[in-house]
């Protein structure tokens, strides 16, 4: 099974033939990737391999130099700046290996951003923040600030952060790589519950075999180059 077969269905995300270089640095040379609704997808190879620009691509961060990425019908690389900024509000979430929420903001705050952006008023967004904040066992860490949460804490804030606008796709770069491997499998395991319940598609850039096992299927990179699909045991 190639890249772009599945038997689940039309792809909700299609990236195809994609190229990017920075500088004189080819990052992906023809990469080739897709995710369904619901689905969960490991992108994998060594350091360097362009794991992370395919996400990127993929996500609307960054415009590749050639090839399509196909939201529905949608052409992302055509897309404009509110268009796509509006997309990763309110349809799509990124989780970063470093949780990268706002230092200056508790944790409450950090994970009703996203809302009070989007229009709720503040004591929904905090009634919803609470709710998530609880379901990754850091309710307690409310009032904190990143500053004052271990690693393990502020990934599942982010985590709540990604999740409470009930987006359509999770892309996870690395979203463990900072973590011990015995809480690195708890965030997986919380975050692959979560997405399934609300039947999020997630993109989940990995080096580690642990954590792609999580995956349904996996996606391996080698020089900017998508090879064999493979299914996780």
């Amino acid at each position: 099974m190639n890249t772009t077969e599945s038997a689940h269905g039309q792809p909700l995300l299609a990236a195809r033939g994609l190229y990017k270089a920075y500088g004189s640095t080819p990052a992906l040379r023809g990469a080739s990737a897709q995710l369904r609704a619901g689905e969960i997808v490991a992108v994998t190879g060594p350091s360097g391999s362009g794991k992370s620009s395919l996400l990127h691509c993929m996500a609307g961060m960054v415009r590749p130099d050639h090839g399509q990425v196909m939201y529905g019908d949608e052409h992302l690389a055509h897309a404009s700046e509110d268009r796509l900024s509006e997309l990763r509000r309110t349809q799509f979430a990124v989780v970063f290996q470093f949780g990268q929420l706002i230092p200056e903001l508790t944790a409450v705050d950090n994970v009703s951003l996203p809302l009070i952006l989007g229009g709720t008023d503040r004591r929904t967004a905090h009634g919803q923040a609470h709710s998530w904040l609880e379901r990754f066992g850091v309710l307690d860490r409310a009032e904190a600030r990143p500053g004052e949460l271990s690693g393990g804490q502020e990934q599942r804030v982010a985590l709540a952060r990604a999740l409470v606008t009930g987006p359509r796709i999770v892309f996870a770069d690395e979203p463990t790589g900072a973590l011990d491997s015995l809480a690195g499998e708890q965030v997986m395991t919380e975050l692959t519950a979560a997405a399934r319940e609300l039947g999020a598609a997630v993109l989940l850039v990995t080096h580690d075999a642990t954590i792609a096992a999580y995956a349904d299927r996996e996606i391996r990179l080698t020089d900017g180059r998508t090879g064999a699909l493979e299914v996780s045991a």
